[in-house]
């Protein structure tokens, strides 16, 4: 397993790669002994960089986050939301014939953040739900 920091706009970064995949985005920055280089953790810096400087709107990049089966469908749901899009929990839940608590729950359990954008995902009324990423909403 490898991980790579980098600093963003919204706070240090932290990647981590496990076979060949990324499988978690976590804000903080780990200790440089723990940090290694990898030519998909630098291609992950590179395209988090372009988003940041607003070149990209979406990721190019292979992904394995763990988690439930249902997890896996709406994060999948989500990766399917063009930047500059939302979908409602509800809309989420309706494709998955589910109910939007759940939809709700795995958004907060995304451990790919940004990548995954679950911040495509709004509440009811276009209103911002929660947020667990460092900061909250305000991030």
């Amino acid at each position: 397993m490898a991980q790579l920091s980098l600093h963003s706009p919204v706070g240090d970064l932290t990647i981590t790669e496990e076979d060949g995949k990324i499988i978690s985005l976590d804000w903080g920055w780990v200790p440089e002994q723990w940090q290694s280089t990898t030519p998909l953790l630098e291609e992950a810096v590179e395209q988090l960089n372009r988003y940041f400087d607003a070149e990209i709107g979406d990721f190019d990049l292979p992904l394995d986050p763990p988690g439930t089966e249902f997890q896996k469908k709406v994060w999948a749901e989500m990766l399917k939301i063009p930047a500059g899009k939302t979908k409602s929990y509800g809309e989420i839940a309706k494709i998955l014939k589910s109910a939007a608590q759940p939809v709700g729950t795995a958004c907060g359990a995304n451990p790919i953040p940004i990548i995954i954008p679950c911040h495509r995902i709004l509440a009811a009324g276009g209103k911002m739900g929660g947020y667990s990423g460092d900061g909250g909403l305000e991030t």
